[in-house]
Parts: structure tokens; C-alpha cells; sequence
């Protein structure tokens, strides 16, 4: 029996289907996690679990949950290895510039340079023994924007496939993981599309063909600011608190789990296009696509016998 779903959560849109005997009680079952894990990850909740931690920033350290206390400890040492654009101390720089919302502005440079000051991982300091996290100055401000749908989109497929599944997919918001055969498809296979940059939504550059792995896509032509003829993206640079500067308009990461794809993802855009690629051939069981300014698309080894491009 196949049961699906479409749901607005998280500020974006989430697809969930699942091939199953018992699948309409696992949808219910699906939906009900995904709003507890809404609570404990988002940056924009006030009430939120990671709300809480920032809330206390300089004050006090606060006591979480062991889901929320493991992906900030994975986030930190990801921001501390290298290379790495991934940082999730960002928090004051999307708060500062709020591109993607309605208020985004351009901030002025001593406001950025004030607020890259408060941006440094080193000073999340984890007790695995008490379960607390404290940030270490006032104003610092937790952001897993990057990491968090990685994370609950595997944490949903690993209860599914406890559940006894025959198949399932779960797309949340351009962050797909998929498990088990496909019955819609005579190669068993899952297609999932790869935007073509600048292009209107659902033009694809080709498609990847997945069984049990994950999808995610970052790129540069989706969220922007445009003040006095300049975009400005949601991607930061690290170092200088303004969108990173580069020629790579989207990063594809292709692997079994989706919180590698976000951790990959985010680490590795923005960075010298070869150097990626040579990097991405290092890695075991992690692939992954970009495309430059110029429409050059490069791919590591293992992805070219699973990606089908298309030619328009």
C-alpha cells in the first residue's frame, strides 16, 4: 500500500511517501516526528529546543536533548576541520543580513565585523557528560539551518526502515533520501532531478539515479538579496561575514546518509571547483555534482556512471 504526503513545515515544503502494509499509521507516525523535531532545531522558533541555547549565549549552559546535543557536537567538529565553510556559530550573521525573509537588508561593515567577532565554534562548549551546551559570549547564536533537515530526514528513515517498510522517500525541501526499491520504475531506481541554476524551477541539468542514498543540493540562485543592482546570496563566507565570492553556483552531494550530503554540501561550496572534485574522489561512498558560473558542470568519478544528463 503506498501513502504520501505534502506538508508546509520548517519553512519549506516537505514530500513523504512510504510503500508499506502499515503505511498510513507510519505517515502519522512521520508527520508527528518531524513536528518534534521542528521544535527542537529551529533558529526560528522562539520556543525551539536550539532557541533555548541561544537565549542563554554568555549567561548560562543549557541542558538538551541527546538528538540536538549530537548534531551540535557533529556541526562543531565539521566547523573545526578543514577545509570548511561550515560554521554553526553563523547565527548572528543570518540574523544580521536575513536574506531569504522579507526584512533581509545589506548590513553596514562595522555591524558585520561586530557580528563575526561572535562566530567562532571553538567557543560552543559541549559537556557530553552533564548534556549541556554554552555559548560562551552574549549575543552568540547557534544556526543548523545547514545540517538539521539532513538530520531529521535520516533519523525518520531509520525509524521507517525499523517499521519494516518496503520503500520510501522523503523530500524535504530539495533534501531527498530514499530507501528500498522503486515500484514505479522498471530499474528499481529513484530519478531525482538536478536543478539547472538560473533556469525556472523543475528545468534539470539531468537526473541522478539513487537506491538507499541521498540528494542535497546547495546553491546560490535560490534565496538572494538585490539592493542597487548587486545580489547578495544566503551563503556566507566565513572569514568575511558577506556571501561567499565565487564561481560555483551549485554544489550536488550524493550519499547513504543525508546529514553527510548537508555536512558536504556546506563545507565544500564556495571552494576552488578542482579542489572539490579532487577532494570528492578521496572520500568513500561520497559523490557529488557542481556547476560554475560559465555552465561548466563537473562531477567526481563514481557519480558519472549514475548521473543522466539532459540536453536542451
Amino acid at each position: 500500500m503506498l501513502a504520501k504526503k505534502k506538508l508546509t513545515l520548517m519553512g519549506t515544503i516537505i514530500d513523504v511517501q512510504i510503500e508499506s502494509d502499515k503505511a498510513t499509521q507510519q505517515l502519522q507516525t512521520v508527520i508527528d516526528l518531524l513536528h518534534t523535531y521542528k521544535n527542537r532545531f529551529s533558529a526560528n522558533d522562539a520556543d525551539s529546543e536550539l532557541m533555548a541555547v541561544n537565549q542563554a549565549a554568555g549567561v548560562k549552559p543549557v541542558n538538551v536533548h541527546s538528538d540536538l546535543l549530537n548534531l551540535i557536537q557533529i556541526g562543531k567538529t565539521h566547523s573545526l576541520s578543514t577545509p570548511s565553510n561550515l560554521n554553526i556559530a553563523i547565527g548572528p550573521l543570518v540574523q544580521t543580513w536575513r536574506i531569504g525573509f522579507e526584512d533581509a537588508r545589506v548590513p553596514n561593515h562595522s555591524l558585520i565585523s561586530r557580528q563575526l567577532a561572535l562566530t567562532d565554534p571553538k567557543q560552543v562548549i559541549i559537556d557530553d557528560k552533564e548534556q549541556t551546551v554554552f555559548l560562551q559570549q552574549a549575543g552568540m547564536a547557534l544556526d543548523l539551518g545547514a545540517l538539521a533537515k539532513g538530520y531529521i530526514a535520516d533519523k525518520v528513515m531509520a525509524y521507517l526502515i525499523r517499521d519494516g517498510i518496503d520503500s520510501a522517500l522523503i523530500n524535504l525541501g530539495g533534501n531527498v533520501l530514499v530507501h528500498g526499491p522503486n515500484p514505479k520504475r522498471a530499474d528499481a531506481a529513484f530519478h531525482v532531478g538536478i536543478q539547472k541554476p538560473g533556469a525556472k524551477r523543475g528545468q534539470h541539468l539531468g537526473v541522478i539515479k539513487i537506491n538507499n542514498q541521498s540528494v542535497v543540493t546547495s546553491g546560490i540562485y535560490e534565496r538572494q538579496l538585490n539592493v542597487v543592482g548587486k545580489h547578495y546570496h544566503h551563503l556566507f563566507d566565513r572569514k568575511t561575514g558577506y556571501p561567499i565570492e565565487t564561481e560555483m553556483v551549485s554544489l550536488t552531494i550524493v550519499a547513504p546518509s543525508s546529514l553527510t550530503c548537508e555536512l558536504w554540501t556546506t563545507r565544500l561550496f564556495g571552494l576552488d571547483s578542482s579542489m572539490v572534485i579532487t577532494l570528492l574522489n578521496t572520500l568513500d561512498n561520497v559523490e557529488g555534482l557542481l556547476v560554475t558560473r560559465k555552465h561548466h558542470v563537473l562531477m567526481s568519478n563514481g557519480l558519472k556512471h549514475y548521473f543522466q544528463p539532459y540536453y536542451h
